[in-house]
């Protein structure tokens, strides 16, 4: 009796270390997957947001664009209404050539700092790329934790020892249940 008991011990904590084995190796295949998708989807979000922050950039750019060509035109405008101006006013040489003059530096004055404008804000759209690349870097590190993976070397020593320590146990309530005992009569 006690042997049978033993042995149902010895195949109860093998049975239970091994099982233990395949729920951790599932485990870790669900962790391994989830972090897989995780980090594709943080990819795609960082996708998203570098191109939100080049159509901003493309836009402001083509603000500035036309309003340069407003500038130029109004100032040609204003340059074409001068000469007639002073060509009816009868007025010519150096104060009219002063006048132009000082309308042609207000546009490229204008212009510089419209230039000047669109190299800071490149700046700021290439930290911020920059900003958006390590952040998502971040994510993507803590997203990509080691995954605890089981190794089938442990879990066939914690099976030995299930096994032994089912087995002793077996023994030991075998040894506690009182043996019957047989009378033979003469």
């Amino acid at each position: 009796m006690c042997l049978p008991l033993a042995a149902i011990g010895a195949i109860a904590g093998a049975g239970s270390s091994l099982l233990g084995y395949a729920g951790q190796r599932q485990q870790a295949k669900q962790q391994a997957a989830y972090q897989a998708q995780s980090a594709a989807a943080e990819r795609q979000r960082a996708l998203q947001e570098q191109t939100s922050i080049r159509m901003r950039q493309a836009q402001e750019q083509e603000a500035t664009a036309r309003e340069l060509e407003q500038v130029s035109r109004k100032s040609q405008e204003a340059l074409a209404r001068a000469r007639v101006s002073a060509g009816e006013a009868g007025v010519a040489g150096a104060s009219v050539q002063a006048l132009m003059d000082d309308y042609t530096r207000q546009e490229a004055g204008y212009r510089s700092a419209l230039a000047r404008q669109q190299e800071l804000s490149a700046v700021g759209t290439q930290l911020g790329l920059e900003q958006a690349g390590l952040a998502s870097q971040q994510r993507l590190i803590s997203i990509q934790q080691p995954i605890d993976r089981p190794s089938f070397l442990t879990a066939g020593l914690g099976a030995i020892s299930g096994g032994l320590s089912g087995y002793r146990t077996g023994l030991d309530i075998g040894s506690r249940i009182p043996k019957k005992q047989t009378t033979t009569e003469p």
